[in-house]
């Protein structure tokens, strides 16, 4: 394991683990915590969705 002591979420196995294990384009984080990773697809969902309402409020 690396001295990274953040969580991940690796998108290829769908696994999370502590410290950066799986290459850069499968990792999704840092997060805080271990619930916080196991959450990564959703909360990249909502951060899109506050995106992309952002960005239809800035052309509106």
């Amino acid at each position: 394991m690396s001295t990274d002591d953040g969580w991940y979420y690796d998108v290829r196995t769908k696994t999370v683990s502590q410290g950066k294990e799986s290459g850069a384009l499968d990792r999704m984080g840092p997060y805080p915590d271990r619930e916080s990773a196991e959450r990564a697809i959703q909360i990249a969902a909502e951060r899109n969705k506050a995106a992309d309402k952002a960005d239809d409020d800035w052309n509106n």
